[in-house]
């Protein structure tokens, strides 16, 4: 019974140097003395040595209560312990994740308390969110539509204006919510750019596998400011990928509808030859009776 359990404790603790050390100089137990050999098989090449446990019972309840403190948030830098996940700025970027429904699957609520609020906050908070991110969206639009105006009035432009300001307002949203995210993450996560760029289009699209999350990084230390302006990233960061994937709808409409008048008129032009062609041979016939 106590055998999986001590291993993959020693995996967890393996990973905090703190909890290593600290284990090391209180005396839970020795790395050389964990392991002891149970039998070895003699070979002609080599030997086979398989290893067990020997853990005392106690250690064993000290790391199960360190797992489940590691599972519910808590994380142990240096010398002094830090409710990470759980502070201020990770439970506002909690409640972003929660009514955006990107849900990375990373935090959740461990109480019954917790689960109703969050039902309760969600039901209300993502459509409100949905509201948000119109006003945004709209917003943004209308900032385009103004430029491209003034632009007109200026350079005396008629369509040439429309399409600058689009183009401006693309390649902007592309650099803000897509391009130079990557380098803040890659300076603050360790990512590489790749990886940074994934996170990016995965959140901002509200997809949220969770494979990628940022401030969960145990050895690394993150300003305060960080996950707050990551949240308003994300927010403003979807209003223009929504206006951008509206766009393209209505291109792909745009488009359509363009292919179905084709085929219509083409319709039409044929059926009026026919209709020509059997006026013309009725004509013809008629001419040939009389």
């Amino acid at each position: 019974y106590y055998q999986p359990c001590a291993r993959a404790a020693f995996s967890y603790c393996c990973r905090c140097p703190f909890l290593r050390s600290n284990m090391l100089t209180f005396g839970f137990f020795d790395p050389a003395a964990l392991w002891s050999p149970r039998h070895k098989i003699p070979s002609t090449k080599r030997e086979t040595t398989e290893w067990e446990v020997v853990v005392d019972s106690h250690v064993i309840v000290s790391l199960q209560g360190i797992i489940q403190a590691y599972k519910s948030g808590i994380t142990l830098q240096g010398n002094t312990t830090s409710l990470g996940r759980w502070d201020y700025s990770g439970s506002f970027f909690f409640s972003i994740s929660a009514i955006t429904t990107i849900g990375y699957g990373n935090l959740s609520p461990s109480t019954a308390v917790g689960r109703i609020f969050c039902i309760v906050f969600a039901l209300f908070g993502i459509p409100l969110n949905l509201v948000l991110l119109n006003e945004i969206g709209q917003l943004m639009l209308l900032g385009v539509q103004h430029c491209a105006r003034r632009l007109e009035e200026v350079f005396h432009w008629q369509n040439k204006a429309s399409f600058l300001m689009k183009t401006c307002a693309l390649v902007t949203g592309l650099l803000l919510f897509l391009l130079l995210p990557p380098l803040l993450f890659s300076d603050k996560e360790g990512w590489s750019y790749e990886e940074g760029f994934y996170y990016s289009f995965i959140t901002l699209s509200t997809i949220g596998f969770g494979d990628y999350v940022i401030g969960m990084n145990p050895d690394r230390t993150y300003p305060g400011w960080y996950k707050n302006v990551i949240s308003l990233w994300i927010l403003f960061g979807m209003a223009w990928l929504a206006l951008v994937i509206k766009f393209c709808i209505h291109l792909l409409e745009s488009s359509s509808d363009f292919c179905q008048c084709n085929k219509k008129s083409t319709e039409m032009s044929q059926w009026f030859q026919h209709f020509c062609m059997a006026n013309i041979n009725k004509n013809y016939i008629n001419l040939e009776t009389h």
